[in-house]
């Protein structure tokens, strides 16, 4: 594992800026693959989805995936894009082994999409800050297999003592979407990374063109980044850590891999260009290959392919088929709940707005839903280490155990115990109540029980509440609620507190 020496983030942006780009693999959720009839589904048998043509056997001849390329011109639009009258695929040559004709159809010089920009919303100091990201290009390509390092601690290939490989997912259309560098963003570079890559999703989401789960590799980041000189505006060596799958991830790899090059220039080292890999685990980059330039793969036009030119009346039709930008979703939605500037922000960026809304949407009040989602949640996925979303609490779980709140049957401290039950895999949130004997106590027989207890035990608050002093009633009220391990009814509880002593 790494044993990388780190300057702090404060030390390296006295001596260093950053400049970063961000490669983004998004694969479509087509029928079939990008060039040939096999089904593009995740998982199945190994090798159960694999045809002559997706394995590049010869003789086998490539048919584009028309449904591919418009989903390709539909992301173009949305991102502001130019959308190419005429382009070509290109092969990508070189070696892998998850890549079975040892070459990739790909675009090269010439992409589907071109020069558009996103419009990034990050926390300002003032309110939100906008950073424009501009798009250098989105083009179609196809994916390659997968392999499966076996019998090492890590399940990547050093240490492995063989390797597997499954063709399953070579050949499902993916568009690669590269940002041009993005300068000058210094201590915000790892938040704006992090917020474009969301913002990215949530735009594909909106588009349904992939369902860009990160947990299932079907919406991807590379992360680029160099650092040079302050004030020189100058491009230093990048290194490329590859495959980034969650956002918390893609923040955290952008600030380590600033501390590490600032770290080796300030030594005096220099930056070897390659790949990186990312490991979750530990939270740092370990090195993967040399990283090639674009001369190094040979691309040349693909000759068993023609050019693809979109007509601009079919471009146009299916800009009329964009929808609403997410950021005027969002407005709406925190017009309609009712949050702050600053709550809705913070929903965002903890990538919970989907899950609010969805909670929402199965009873729970816009407060309630996201209270839960942004604290307890958010607080355990962090604890995890995992995205909120895959914590595997469901938004119809939530929505039932604030029913239950709202029932009066639960308080928030026994809710609690219910999300404990739900993350353990205990059932249902009533099979879950009704198996821990968490709900609350409103029997008055009980609770007089307890109360009168409390007040024999506790004279002197006794004495202060028969004094008129009502105030000293939360004393007692805790005493009944310890007594009864925190299912007793605090409300009942007080009235018969007051009942029995004024």
């Amino acid at each position: 594992m790494s044993t990388d020496t780190l300057l702090s983030l404060e030390e390296s942006l006295e001596k260093f800026d950053p400049a970063m780009g961000l490669e983004v693999h998004v694969e479509l959720n087509t029928n079939t693959k990008m060039f040939c009839g096999c089904p593009a589904v995740f998982g199945g048998e190994p090798n159960s989805q694999v045809c002559p043509t997706c394995l590049g056997l010869p003789g086998a001849m490539p048919v584009v995936n028309a449904k591919a390329v418009e989903s390709a011109i539909r992301i173009g639009l949305a991102l502001n894009c130019e959308i190419a009258e005429w382009c070509r695929f290109a092969r990508k040559n070189y070696f892998y082994p998850d890549m079975p004709k040892n070459f990739q159809t790909s675009q090269y010089d010439e992409p589907i999409a071109f020069e558009g920009y996103l419009d990034v919303e990050i926390a300002g100091e003032d309110g939100p800050e906008i950073w424009r990201v501009e798009i250098e290009r989105a083009h179609m390509e196809e994916d390659t297999g997968k392999s499966l390092h076996v019998g090492g601690a890590t399940g990547r290939i050093h240490g492995a003592s063989h390797s597997l490989v499954d063709y399953n997912r070579a050949g499902i259309p993916l568009i690669e979407i590269v940002t041009k560098p993005i300068m000058g963003a210094r201590e915000k570079a790892p938040e704006i990374a992090k917020a474009y890559v969301a913002q990215l999703r949530e735009l594909i989401v909106a588009l349904g063109v992939s369902d860009a789960r990160m947990d299932q590799g079907s919406i991807r980041a590379d992360v680029n980044l160099s650092m040079a000189p302050v004030g020189t505006g100058e491009l230093g060596t990048r290194t490329e850590t590859k495959n980034v799958n969650s956002l918390r991830s893609v923040e955290r790899a952008v600030r380590y891999e600033m501390q590490r090059h600032a770290a080796i220039l300030d030594g005096g080292g220099s930056i070897l260009q390659e790949t990186r890999h990312w490991h979750e685990d530990t939270g740092v980059t370990t090195s993967g290959r040399p990283k090639s330039d674009a001369d190094d793969y040979r691309y040349f036009p693909e000759p068993d392919l023609v050019p693809v030119a979109p007509s601009r009346e079919w471009v146009e039709e299916l800009r009329g088929t964009l929808p609403r930008l997410p950021r005027e979703q969002r407005a709406e939605l925190q017009a309609e709940w009712g949050f702050t500037d600053l709550e809705m922000r913070d929903t965002v960026a903890a990538g919970a707005l989907g899950l609010v809304q969805e909670t929402i949407a199965a009873g729970a009040s816009p407060q309630s839903a996201r209270k839960w989602w942004l604290s307890e949640m958010a607080r355990r996925a962090n604890d995890s280490g995992v995205e909120i979303a895959d914590l595997g609490v469901t938004p119809a779980d939530v929505a039932a155990v604030q029913a239950l709140v709202d029932a009066g049957r639960l308080n928030d401290k026994l809710a609690r115990q219910v999300f404990d039950g739900l993350l353990a895999g205990e059932g249902t949130p009533e099979e879950i109540v009704a198996a821990r004997g968490l709900e609350i106590v409103s029997d008055d027989g009980a609770l007089g029980a307890a109360v009168d207890k409390a007040i024999a035990e506790n004279p002197g608050v006794a004495d202060k509440i028969r004094d008129g002093k009502l105030a000293a009633a939360g004393a007692l009220i805790g005493s009944v609620m310890k007594e009864m391990r925190g299912q007793a009814d605090a409300g009942r509880v007080r009235e018969l507190i007051l009942e029995k002593l004024t």
